[in-house]
């Protein structure tokens, strides 16, 4: 039998940090403390080689139940649509108008924070409603 294991979410990106304090204020995850042996972020950073400055980020569920968010620079920028992507569960349990209506509010908190609306997909009989949406790097995820 396979052994469970936790798994981490990477995001390339060209600007790690800002992406990853976009999905804090999304998902409510935090900074997790530097590393042991610096005072901070910035002193652990400026010990790195230039090169390597700036080159990524990580964010974490402070209650430990959800995956570790990793974000990476990368040199090519974002092509086509993600084959992998959140769903940020925002409706759960509710249907017809007051789903829409949590999606809606969600959708202008996060815009406000630099998301963008793509658009709004209605239930259909099969499905519920969702909201499709990208965040600072046009990366898509929907509110689910």
């Amino acid at each position: 039998m396979a052994q469970v294991r936790q798994v981490q979410v990477t995001f390339d990106c060209a600007e790690p940090e800002r992406v990853a304090r976009f999905w804090c204020e999304v998902l409510g995850y935090v900074v997790p403390p530097p590393p042991a042996g610096f005072e901070s972020w910035d002193a652990f950073v400026e010990s790195l080689p230039p090169e390597r400055r700036d080159s990524a980020f990580a964010v974490v569920d402070p209650t430990g139940a959800g995956p570790r968010l990793f974000f990476q620079k990368v040199p090519e920028g974002k092509v086509v649509k993600n084959r992998v992507h959140l769903d940020v569960r925002v409706g759960t349990g509710l249907v017809g108008d007051e789903r829409v209506a949590a999606l809606e509010a969600e959708c202008a908190r996060l815009t406000a924070l630099g998301g963008q609306k793509v658009r709004l997909m209605l239930a259909d009989g099969f499905d519920e409603s969702c909201l499709v949406m990208q965040d600072v790097e046009g990366n898509e995820f929907c509110l689910d």
